[in-house]
């Protein structure tokens, strides 16, 4: 039996790193065995494109949104009503993944999903750990997406592509209403952007973030079946 290199994670509550850097691995770390242990300790991984090694994190401040706290735009309302968008979970991963590596990013050059990030997340989801959502048109196309990993009960959101306009929010949106209907309460957005922020999104500490997600695997909910 061929098993699988671990890493031992350092605590991320001990780390004094300014960025929260918890350790650097040899890329034939990044496997699925080592992902599930690090989302489950509220570590991830974040690539740097060109970069052989891969850094593991946890930032000193996490965003999160907590679903009560949930500012839906007047204008997103709108478009959540009219769109004719339909929604699905899971049914293509990879293609999400794919899609969330190639899209253009304003100020953003390169990608973070590397070829082996990918096939690492690609075989996560066959696990069962990791999950997507996507949006699809009245034709059938993929629209718009967004995937991230179960870390027990909380879902931690990792990247979201759109190619019609609002089919990513409107996924995130999809995706929340989902994860109500499960028993969740939050999700992690692990680092903060404008958009987010505009629904609601804050940043805690990282202590509070780590407490709150050992408070939320101990519920032992199931957010996908």
């Amino acid at each position: 039996m061929h098993l699988l290199p671990i890493i031992n994670f350092p605590d991320p509550d001990l780390s004094d790193d300014p960025d929260g850097l918890i350790c650097v691995s040899e890329e034939i770390f990044l496997n699925p065995r080592n992902l599930i242990k690090a989302y489950y300790k509220g570590i991830f991984p974040w690539m740097i494109d060109g970069y052989e090694f891969v850094p593991w994190f946890c930032p000193p401040k996490r965003a999160i949104l907590i679903f009560d706290e949930l500012h839906v735009p007047r204008s997103l309302r709108k478009a959540w009503k009219r769109s004719k968008f339909t929604y699905t979970i899971d049914k293509s991963f990879a293609e999400v993944m794919r899609a969330c590596a190639v899209v253009k990013r304003k100020g953003q050059e390169g990608t973070w999903i590397t070829k082996k990030l990918y096939e690492s997340f690609v075989e996560l989801h066959q696990m069962g750990y990791a999950h997507s959502v996507e949006v699809w048109d009245e034709n059938g196309k993929l629209v718009g997406g967004l995937y991230g990993v179960d870390a027990g009960g909380v879902f931690s959101g990792e990247s979201m592509f759109h190619y019609e306009t609002n089919a990513s929010k409107l996924a995130f949106l999809f995706l929340v209403e989902r994860l109500k209907e499960k028993g969740a309460s939050w999700l992690d957005i692990q680092v903060m952007s404008s958009h987010f922020r505009i629904l609601g999104a804050r940043e805690v500490k990282r202590e509070k973030f780590l407490q709150m997600l050992r408070e939320a695997q101990q519920k032992g909910i199931k957010l996908f079946d």
